[in-house]
This record gives C-alpha cells, structure tokens and sequence, in this order.
C-alpha cells in the first residue's frame, strides 16, 4: 500500500501536507510500502476530479478523513474506492455520502503521538498559507519581527510547526493545519485571509465538525508581491468579496500602495489583541479524536495491519 499525498509542483514543503508522512506510519506501522495498487488517502483536500489521474497506478483507493473542496467535484465515486471517513459535513454532502462518514480532519489523531508542554515562548505567532509564504516570506517574517510576533513559515518540518505552535499562547493563521494543530494542543487560534487564494470552503468543512464558527479577519494581498491570482486581480466574485471583506473591516487605509506593510502590523497587532479567538471543546475533541480511531481499527482489520 502507498501513501499518497498532495507535493507541490515547485518542490517546497507544506506542513499539511507533509504531516501525512509523518503522521500515518506511526499509527499504522508496517502498511505502506511501493506497491501503488493500493492508495491511501489521508490529510488533505484531494477529493476531486484530478485525483486519480495522481494515483494513476492504484486499483483500490482507501481514503481516511480527506477533505474536497478543490478543482471540479466527482461527478461519481468509483467501486473500487473504500471511504472510512472524510474532514466533513460539506465534504460528505458535496460527495453525496452519508453524513455518518463525517468525522474530521485526521490531524488531530496528532494529539495521540504529540504531547504539548506547558512552556510558552511566544505571545502570538502567525503563519501563513503556504503560498503567501512563498510568494512574501520575506515581507511576513519582518511584519512579524517589527511587532514582536513569531513567524511560522508553513515550508518549516513538521516537528518545527508542531514545537513553535506548542510554545505559543494565540496562533494567528492562515494555514489551517496551523489552526488545526493549535486547536488541539489547546491553544487559542484566529483564522486569517490575506487573497482570495484562500479556500473557506475546507475552513468551514473542518469548523463546523468541531463545532466552531469560521470568522476570517481579512486583510488586502501584497500588490507588489503576490501574483494577480492571489491580489484578486480579476472580476471574479471571490476577488470581489475578498477586497469588501478587508475594506469593510479595515476601512482607514491611509497611502495605502506606499505604506501596506505598516498598515499589516497595525492591522494584526489589532487582530491579535481584540479579535475572536477560537477553540474546540475538549470534549468535542476527544469524541471526534475517538470516532477516527474507531475508523482506524476497522481499516487495520480490514486490510490486515502488521501491527
């Protein structure tokens, strides 16, 4: 059995998707190996039309708390794939599955392998999604330094993302891995927009199975930095509400072209200090932590774990 997860064309790393390598041999050791007949499918946003044209080799797809939400929905779900759970209730209902196959998102079974310490060494730390640190990690990480935050850049290992989010006390984020790991070492997150690259749809797919409220703080995109798909350079209604969203939260833009970066450090020291922080409740964690175990036990015996 392979284990199959998104990797970027430009060859950086991405925390939620990296933590698929990290995460699944640990919970089930001795399944994987190359033999690509058999996928599994596990943290992500896969769910879709393109993938299996990326697991071209596999006869059989297992899928374990994947999301949709990306590129055109699956018009139909081939008999050979075995759906254990996916992220969702808006996963479930755009696939057409019984709502008893949402559970949540697989990251959370990190709480089982992880253990936070209560030590803090940031106040506030922010990390953004992964293109935005690609395209103006740079610009992010001295934002950060000026008004005293921690940057996380989501390209960081996955034991650098896990130890940084545990020493802090309010993860401010745009990656929602980041958001998801805070929540589960319990500690306070504030999602974050700052393009219409951003995919609420998979945000609210995971809030909702937390039993959480989804309110994004949106900020403008880099003009000079980020490409015009990420700007919201175009007339589609995603760019649209983007740009309302930030000019209706963050009206005052005073020189806005010459002085955005001060604007940003205004504008998430603003967030950090007065903006809704957001937590699951402990127990709807472990009930959701014990229902995808649930799910794994049955997978083991179904495929006839080592373990």
């Amino acid at each position: 059995m392979k284990l199959f997860y998104y990797q970027r064309r430009d060859g950086f790393s991405n925390f939620g998707d990296q933590l698929n390598n990290w995460l699944w041999p640990q919970l089930l050791p001795g399944f994987f190996d190359e033999d690509e007949t058999t996928a599994f499918i596990g943290i992500g946003t896969l769910l879709n039309q393109v993938l299996p044209q990326r697991v071209p080799q596999a006869k059989r797809l297992i899928i374990f708390s994947t999301g949709a939400g990306y590129e055109q929905p699956l018009k139909t779900i081939d008999k050979s794939w075995k759906i254990y759970c996916v992220r969702g209730k808006l996963s479930a209902k755009k696939l057409g599955l019984s709502p008893d196959l949402a559970i949540t998102d697989g990251a959370i079974l990190t709480r089982r392998l992880y253990q936070p310490l209560p030590e803090k060494r940031y106040h506030f730390t922010y990390m953004p999604h992964i293109h935005h640190a690609t395209f103006a990690g740079e610009i992010w990480k001295n934002i950060c330094e000026n008004i005293g935050f921690c940057y996380l850049d989501p390209r960081s290992s996955v034991e650098e993302v896990l130890s940084t989010i545990n020493q802090t006390e309010v993860l401010l984020a745009e990656a929602m891995h980041g958001a998801i790991i805070a929540d589960i070492f319990r500690v306070p997150w504030i999602p974050i927009i700052t393009s219409p690259r951003i995919l609420p749809f998979k945000w609210k797919d995971w809030c909702s199975s937390i039993g959480v409220q989804y309110y994004p703080y949106s900020l403008s995109p880099f003009v000079e930095s980020y490409p015009k798909y990420a700007r919201g350079i175009n007339s589609s209604v995603k760019a649209f509400n983007h740009w309302k969203n930030s000019l209706w939260q963050f009206p005052n833009f005073t020189q806005f072209w010459q002085e955005q970066q001060q604007l940003y450090q205004i504008q998430l020291l603003k967030i950090a200090e007065t903006g809704r922080q957001q937590l699951s409740l402990d127990s709807q964690l472990e009930r959701l932590t014990v229902q995808l175990e649930e799910k794994l036990d049955l997978l083991k015996t179904d495929w006839g774990s080592n373990s």
